[in-house]
């Protein structure tokens, strides 16, 4: 087995990196990481903030979980000018997603953050050559595709839900249940583009305080852009009965294989 100076868990503390972050702790895969890193992008729902929680609370002590941030991505995206969020927008006469940078910015960027500082490297100092460090990522089987290499050469991508312990979605739900887990919500920002319309309804019925956050940004970022697939003002599309869904599949347009794991 490579050695490694760090090895480090990407926690999105959604269902794959949950399962992940948990049959480590129980020594299903192994080597036990150094610690977990959840990139904080300020925007999450309560459900994944109290999940975070309980896990570090419950198991902390025995993988240690390190919140980073590199800034509030809401007041990013609601700023004007350019968004790394992909907004919705017409082109073309049809609805298309705006460029996509938050996976980068805002969940990458993060988690190197924190990678460093536990290397003990100060700004600017290069890690290429120095340290070799393994991210572990819950990318499933059923989001094989999503698997990619890291960016960084001195940072090397592991996959244990493809490779060691091969799991779908479904899988990691089921393990989690049978071992008394209690069973996480997915991870993404309350304003993610990449939702069905039957998954605002789900929110607006069950977290209204996301749903209110998510309306008003996308009341902030309008006319041209909307989080809505429809180009509609989500507060208008939400109760309208004649809008026919075409769902989302948010693992097929995932960011990068980081969030809303």
């Amino acid at each position: 087995m490579t050695d490694f100076d760090l090895r480090y868990i990407s926690l999105g503390a959604g269902v794959q990196s949950t399962a992940l972050y948990l049959m480590a702790v129980e020594g299903e895969i192994t080597p036990m990481p150094d610690f977990a890193v959840f990139a904080d992008t300020q925007s999450e729902p309560k459900h994944v903030m109290s999940h975070l929680s309980w896990l570090s609370d419950t198991f902390g002590h025995i993988i240690p979980i390190h919140t980073s941030t590199v800034g509030n991505l809401r007041d990013r995206a609601v700023a004007g000018g350019f968004t790394p969020v992909p907004f919705w927008v017409e082109r073309d006469g049809r609805e298309s997603l705006g460029r996509r940078q938050c996976t980068r910015e805002f969940k990458l960027e993060a988690c190197k953050q924190e990678v460093r500082r536990q290397l003990g490297l100060s700004k600017g100092e290069r890690a290429a050559g120095k340290f070799r460090v393994e991210c572990w990522i819950g990318i499933s089987v059923d989001e094989a595709t999503r698997a990619k290499p890291s960016r960084d050469s001195w940072i090397e991508n592991r996959w244990p839900l493809l490779y060691d312990v091969p799991m779908r979605r479904g899988d990691c739900l089921d393990w989690m249940d049978e071992h008394g887990y209690p069973l996480p919500g997915r991870s993404a920002c309350t304003f993610c583009p990449f939702q069905g319309h039957r998954e605002w309804v789900a929110m607006r019925d069950r977290d209204p305080d996301s749903f209110e956050d998510a309306c008003q940004v996308d009341e902030a970022i309008g006319p041209e852009q909307f989080v809505h697939r429809s180009l509609r003002p989500l507060r208008e599309i939400i109760d309208d009965p004649n809008y026919q869904d075409r769902q989302i599949n948010l693992f097929e347009a995932e960011c990068e294989g980081m969030c809303g794991v």
